[in-house]
């Protein structure tokens, strides 16, 4: 699989426009366009997220995660997990470690630099058992079980 994006350059820095408004920031708080190919055979659905591995929890930070996306899926445009542009049918957003569904952008503590992992899987199961209440964490775990192939682009910010 290969993911892409409009907005992020893997390995660069996440522009404003994707960093929280919260918490000290002044972002737009706008989730990326992302964009994937190359799916493996078998895919029924598509889980995307975006992970904090270096913050400071002792469990990283969930900042999206969209899962039951349909499997002719390619892309989710800009502002698809902020309410600027639509989810494709059936999609839905859990909780992130922000205590909502939707995405919430970067926010690292001030003089730390953290890397924001972009992630699609692609599934074996039209659907995961889950609903907005559902952590990161438990979306993750049962993604783990289904998934056929992924890819990841991972942005920075401090």
């Amino acid at each position: 699989m290969k993911i892409f994006s409009q907005d992020l350059r893997d390995g660069e820095k996440l522009p404003e426009r994707h960093v929280l408004n919260a918490m000290g920031y002044q972002g737009d708080n706008i989730s990326p366009h992302l964009a994937w190919d190359d799916v493996p055979p078998g895919t029924k659905s598509f889980v995307v997220t975006c992970y904090d591995p270096d913050a400071p929890s002792g469990s990283g930070w969930w900042h999206w995660v969209v899962a039951n996306l349909p499997a002719e899926t390619r892309v989710l445009p800009q502002g698809a997990g902020s309410d600027l542009a639509p989810l494709p049918e059936g999609a839905l957003q859990t909780n992130t470690d922000f205590g909502k569904p939707g995405y919430g952008g970067a926010a690292p503590p001030k003089g730390e630099s953290h890397r924001y992992i972009f992630t699609v899987h692609a599934l074996d199961v039209e659907n995961l058992e889950v609903d907005e209440r559902a952590s990161g964490a438990m979306v993750g775990y049962l993604a783990h079980f289904h998934t056929l192939g992924s890819a990841s682009m991972t942005a920075m910010y401090s």
